[in-house]
């Protein structure tokens, strides 16, 4: 099975595709475009296309991540089921809080290497304004449209947990 998980920062992107990972047996990607560097910059093209290519050719998997530049539409496409993650702001900013604290100073496994965890003014924004602008929000519901028969919205804790359930059964 081949699981594409999108949505938004907070949504638990990266708790679900762990999860589904370990229940299907297949490996789990992590498509964080950025790493830090003297701040946040995109990782090189050709590192990008290796990535993709690589994680893309395996019978299964699980990849969380909403970057363009990681082959989105191609992932979309080839992906068995796609999930949407589209909790409201009030569930997802607190969790983005919660795991900066939890990570402070560390680099989580669903990010870069070498990206450090970090909240600050220009994230808060992408949180609560920017990454929910229409732009966002219409390709996500956009792979509603063009892919209906593989596509889940999750809007709460029980839509993943019942999803989680039919994935199992």
């Amino acid at each position: 099975m081949k699981i594409a998980i999108i949505g938004y920062s907070g949504s638990g992107k990266s708790t679900l595709a762990k999860k589904l990972g370990e229940i299907i047996h297949a490996p789990v990607y992590h498509y964080d475009c950025i790493h830090f560097t003297d701040g946040w910059k995109e990782r090189d093209r050709d590192e990008v296309t290796k990535l993709v290519d690589n994680s893309l050719s395996q019978s299964s998997w699980v990849i969380d991540g909403n970057y363009s530049a990681f082959e989105f539409d191609r992932r979309m496409s080839d992906a068995d089921l796609i999930v949407f993650m589209n909790f409201p702001r009030r569930i997802a900013f607190p969790r983005v809080i919660k795991r900066y604290i939890q990570n402070r100073g560390k680099s989580r496994d669903s990010i870069a290497e070498g990206c450090v965890e970090k909240v600050d003014l220009e994230f808060i924004y992408w949180c609560l304004i920017k990454g929910r602008t229409s732009k966002y929000t219409g390709r996500y519901k956009k792979q509603g449209v063009l892919y209906k028969e593989k596509f889940v919205e999750c809007k709460s804790d029980k839509d993943v947990v019942r999803l989680i359930e039919n994935i199992v059964k």
